[in-house]
């Protein structure tokens, strides 16, 4: 039986961090990407979703349209690349988030309705039914392991990365993206990798998703004092509230698609991860002060 694991996505942050797993555990993989110098197909055309998974004995589908286009283009995008899986006779492991269950008084489980209104929320919940559709059908073999907002080294594209690590260390404010002292789950890239690939290797992860293990949930304030503890002298921070996003939203579409999921940040926006460490064993996770101190090295040496 096939040992290849295919990451669609392998040039993002979360499909890197899988690659990285993937190869320190010793499966052998496929790093798919439409534009970069790996394995180059793409993936939003059915062939190119065929050829990408060809010979795949697990698919980690980590690519995404961009996120304002979410809507428009997100389920379409999942159908092709179960065509491709399909035809492989493959499993699939989808890096999922949060944004199905809309707001949430208390903390989030894996049993929570697909309560989510808003059109990011109700692309994300189509995507979730069509995959579970295709597992129930016997199409495929399917998990879904879902984090939070997540940082670590590679994570450009996210509202903690550049606005935090980037703009600490260029001697700029450090902005915390909503209310500064509602606490909120947030992951570490290789935990999020470490946790999908353990749905892939795991026969009892299928059919079903899984909230991925995480360091306790931060608020935004002690994630900042981390921050600035492990940079050393001044750092000026501050929260960004809702009528700057709104401010900024004017003339940036990425900024202002986040009015639509402002829940998620003027409460507390915990999720439960015991049934991932109840069903998958004990389970270390990196300790924020730690993934901080690792966050902060690679935007020295890598984003300029």
């Amino acid at each position: 039986m096939s040992d290849l694991h295919v990451v669609l996505g392998a040039t993002g942050a979360i499909g890197s961090a899988v690659v990285a797993e993937l190869t320190a555990r010793g499966h052998r993989v496929r790093a798919v990407s439409r534009g970069a110098a790996v394995d180059r197909h793409d993936v939003t055309t059915s062939e190119g979703a065929l050829a990408a998974c060809q010979g795949a004995a697990v698919v980690y589908q980590c690519a995404q349209p961009k996120y304002e286009r979410w809507a428009e283009e997100f389920p379409g995008l999942i159908r092709t690349i179960l065509t491709g899986v399909e035809a492989a006779g493959a499993k699939l492991v989808m890096a999922d988030n949060l944004y199905v269950y809309g707001p949430v008084d208390g903390h989030m489980t894996e049993g929570l309705p697909h309560a989510a209104t808003n059109p990011k929320g109700r692309a994300r919940a189509k995507v979730d039914e069509l995959i579970l559709d295709a597992h129930r059908s016997g199409r495929v073999r399917a998990t879904m392991g879902r984090a939070s907002d997540y940082y670590g080294p590679g994570g450009v594209n996210t509202t903690i990365g550049p606005t935090v690590f980037a703009a600490a260390l260029a001697g700029k404010t450090a902005r915390w993206v909503g209310d500064l002292d509602q606490p909120h789950t947030i992951a570490y890239l290789p935990d999020i990798a470490a946790g999908l690939v353990t749905l892939g290797e795991r026969a009892d992860a299928d059919g079903r998703s899984w909230h991925l293990p995480a360091a306790e949930a931060i608020t935004g304030r002690q994630f900042l004092d981390l921050v600035r503890a492990e940079v050393g002298g001044e750092l000026k921070t501050a929260g960004l509230g809702r009528g700057m996003q709104r401010l900024i939203g004017l003339f940036n579409p990425t900024v202002r698609a986040l009015g639509e999921t402002w829940y998620q940040r003027d409460r507390p926006f915990i999720a439960d991860d015991s049934a991932f460490r109840e069903t998958f064993g004990p389970v270390e996770v990196t300790p924020h002060a730690k993934g901080i101190a690792a966050t902060l090295d690679w935007f020295r040496h890598n984003a300029g």
